[in-house]
């Protein structure tokens, strides 16, 4: 594996940032700082960087001690509203916090809110480069992510050889905007994909069929995958442990039909599964990973009031 010495842009021994913790961001950092990687880290709930402190990496006791320290600094934050406090964004804070840095945001936002932080960052001496990353957990932990780049080249460039210790693979999607565009429609693909196995899991049990068997016609077929080989086992478990949020699915599933209408497009199957995603959240199963929407077929089912 390369060094941080090594990669390009990257002076030797230079310390990178990373902020966000969370089911995501934890592991991803994990990877970088196990590579050798000279991170400072800071997380709101301070116990998610105790980890990161065992395996070497600083901990920050702010966001502001993380841009004093460093060049770089990654983001793995939730939304944007959660993007735009750690920046002070529209506070005189924001400027004097990102001029001088590259803010490299591998969350999911919308492509248009996007676009206007890089303008802003811009404006005040920054440079940005939008990752948002193709995966769950599970490859998270497994520096099996795919990440998809978007910035104007040199910018993305110096990045790019820094993730490579989370990701197995970076895609250059051009300008700001375009990775965020391409991260929706590979989540459409996703959702509704996702959606689709949760409801044939549910045919299969109501039917009286064995799902072990089910799991073991899929993965001999065209349709296996390593999604499949993952889901499969938690619907059969009714193991809802977090790899990726229903809420989180929901919340990008409404991202997708934003993106869609803003392009004059439909998005029907699409919709149907936005609409299954919230009514698991109604259920209470926001924090649960996002197979809990078969909960929501399950209760549509029961209302039909058959036995």
């Amino acid at each position: 594996m390369t060094k941080v010495s090594e990669r390009p842009g990257v002076e030797p021994g230079e310390e990178i940032g990373f902020v966000g913790l969370g089911v995501m961001g934890q592991p991803m950092a994990l990877n970088l700082a196990k590579a050798g990687t000279k991170l400072v880290v800071w997380n709101r709930s301070r116990e998610a960087a105790d980890p990161l402190r065992e395996v070497g990496a600083a901990v920050a006791a702010s966001v502001e001690e993380v841009f004093e320290r460093t060049r770089i600094v990654i983001l793995m934050l939730v939304n944007e509203t959660v993007l735009d406090s750690v920046l002070q964004r529209g506070t005189p804070g924001f400027a004097g916090l990102v001029a001088g840095h590259i803010v490299v945001s591998m969350g999911s936002n919308p492509p248009d809110y996007s676009r206007g932080l890089a303008a802003e960052i811009a404006a005040a001496g920054g440079r940005y480069v939008e990752a948002p990353v193709s995966g769950s957990r599970k490859p998270a932990e497994t520096a099996q992510l795919v990440a998809l780049l978007g910035g104007d080249a040199e910018t993305v460039a110096e990045v790019r050889p820094l993730l490579a210790p989370m990701c197995r693979e970076t895609i250059l999607c051009g300008p700001v905007g375009n990775a965020l565009l391409m991260k929706l429609t590979v989540n459409l693909y996703l959702c509704t994909m996702l959606a689709g196995l949760a409801e044939a899991a549910h045919f299969a049990e109501r039917n009286g069929l064995d799902l072990a068997t089910f799991q073991a016609a899929i993965d001999s077929g065209p349709m296996a995958s390593d999604l499949t080989r993952v889901k499969i086992p938690k619907l059969i478990d009714r193991d809802f442990s977090v790899q990726a949020a229903t809420a989180d699915a929901l919340n990008s599933t409404n991202l997708i039909a934003q993106a869609a209408r803003a392009a004059g497009m439909a998005s029907p199957v699409l919709d149907l599964c936005r609409t299954l995603y919230g009514e698991s959240v109604e259920l209470g199963n926001g924090r649960l990973d996002m197979m809990s929407v078969v909960a929501a077929i399950e209760a549509r089912t029961a209302a039909l009031g058959r036995p």
